[in-house]
């Protein structure tokens, strides 16, 4: 008779791939995911329960890009203090006439306790190593005052730096010429830990004038930013200087003196959890800009001349200028009311307290507006004559019902549907064009 198998217990991914029930289409509380970039779909229970709004739009491509994901580390604050060490306060002694560079070294378990054991530290040919720097990492704390990320499995917040230099944005003389700003491209990262690191120090020895000079060289450099200038470099404070001098029978005089740097650091590590759900790689905004141009002469408005010859412009633009003469030797040009029509643009901002929002229609006052008549050789002024914008974002023309004049005040009705979304009396509306007051 075979012996019956074992059973395997379930792991955890087991246990909880089991608990979900996936939806099926026709289903109780199925919905379609349609285009990721509509917003007007309805959310999932996913997007509802993260609050995660996918748009591609703001997803752009790293391929051929050479910056790199960026991160700091507890190694990069630990080299940032060692650098400082040997690059800046650049510690030396004066021994026997000689200017003997003191050497900074990293207090591993074996080495600090051999050093507390001891007395002093032993090379690997068991001499004594006089003088030293070790240093060792005691503790690190969160510093929760400065800022938080919020969520760290699904990161919004974030700070961003600009890409010194691009390929795709290559700016020449011609580009001076005709005015043209280069583009920027900016890179985004996730709000970094900040922590507060505490490093233990202890600076050994001979005599007390060599001990003073390396003390005086490290307080002087308290307070300041340790770290290379190309890399990293973080805020460093030291308090307090113990000293002592040990004689001991059949040993060597040390002088040793100890201390605490107190560095205030920040972290991001490479994890994959670190991956913002908003943007990550941005360009600087682009704005082109229109200026307004009119010919005056009559054989740009010829209705007779120019039409065979000008082909690109349509017959009806013709059709509806009027030229007006000027007088005087058969010339011609365009009236001055014609001009000045042209030449309006006003901006008039809605009052908040005159906007309503019935259901599907929304109504917005420009009080003491009058909307400006065009000449009669113009067609008449319409909504196209005029911009909308609503906190600060284009209003396209689809969700502009109508814009028309009523006494001293001008009515503005849109369509909610089209619009995306109704107004509120905290909206700040403006209206730029064809108003003459």
């Amino acid at each position: 008779m075979s012996q019956g198998r074992k059973p395997i217990p379930k792991s955890q991914r087991k246990i909880s791939e089991d608990l979900q029930t996936p939806l099926q289409e026709g289903g109780v509380g199925f919905q379609p995911t349609g285009n990721p970039n509509n917003n007007t779909i309805t959310k999932n229970a996913n997007e509802q329960a993260t609050g995660i709004d996918f748009n591609r739009a703001l997803k752009q491509s790293f391929t051929d890009d050479t910056v790199k994901p960026f991160t700091v580390g507890i190694e990069d604050i630990d080299s940032a203090v060692f650098y400082y060490f040997q690059n800046v306060i650049k510690p030396f002694v004066i021994q026997n006439g000689n200017r003997i560079e003191v050497p900074v070294i990293y207090g591993s378990p074996e080495r600090w306790k051999s050093v507390q054991k001891d007395g002093y530290y032993r090379d690997k040919l068991n001499k004594v190593m006089l003088p030293l720097i070790m240093i060792k990492r005691n503790d690190i704390s969160k510093n929760r005052t400065i800022a938080n990320k919020l969520d760290a499995n699904f990161p919004n917040l974030y700070v961003s730096f600009q890409k010194q230099y691009s390929n795709r944005n290559f700016y020449g003389n011609f580009n001076v010429l005709t005015n043209r700003v280069p583009e920027r491209e900016y890179y985004a990262n996730v709000v970094p830990d900040y922590v507060t690191i505490t490093y233990e120090c202890m600076v050994m020895t001979y005599y007390m004038d060599q001990m003073n000079k390396i003390i005086e060289a490290i307080n002087y450099s308290s307070d300041s930013y340790w770290g290379d200038p190309n890399r990293f470099k973080f805020k460093a404070a030291i308090d307090t200087f113990n000293s002592v001098t040990e004689l001991s029978t059949d040993q060597d005089r040390i002088v040793r003196s100890t201390f605490n740097i107190k560095l205030n650091g920040y972290i991001i590590p490479d994890v994959i959890q670190k991956d913002l759900s908003a943007l990550k790689k941005l360009p600087s905004i682009s704005k082109v800009t229109f200026t307004l141009e009119t010919d005056t002469t009559s054989e740009m408005l010829s209705t007779s001349a120019k039409r065979g010859s000008m082909k690109k412009i349509p017959a009806t633009f013709f059709d509806n200028v009027t030229v007006v003469s000027s007088g005087g030797g058969g010339g011609g040009g365009t009236s001055q009311a014609v001009l000045d029509y042209l030449a309006l643009n006003n901006v008039k901002s809605a009052n908040s307290s005159l906007t309503t929002n019935n259901g599907t229609i929304s109504t917005v006052t420009f009080p003491n507006s009058t909307i400006e008549i065009a000449p009669g050789s113009l067609p008449p002024t319409s909504v196209s004559n005029f911009s909308i914008y609503i906190n600060g974002q284009y209003v396209e023309s689809s969700a502009i019902v109508s814009l028309v004049q009523s006494g001293t005040d001008v009515i503005l009705t849109l369509n909610n549907s089209q619009l995306g979304f109704g107004l509120d009396t905290t909206f700040e509306v403006v209206a730029s064009g064809k108003f003459s007051n």
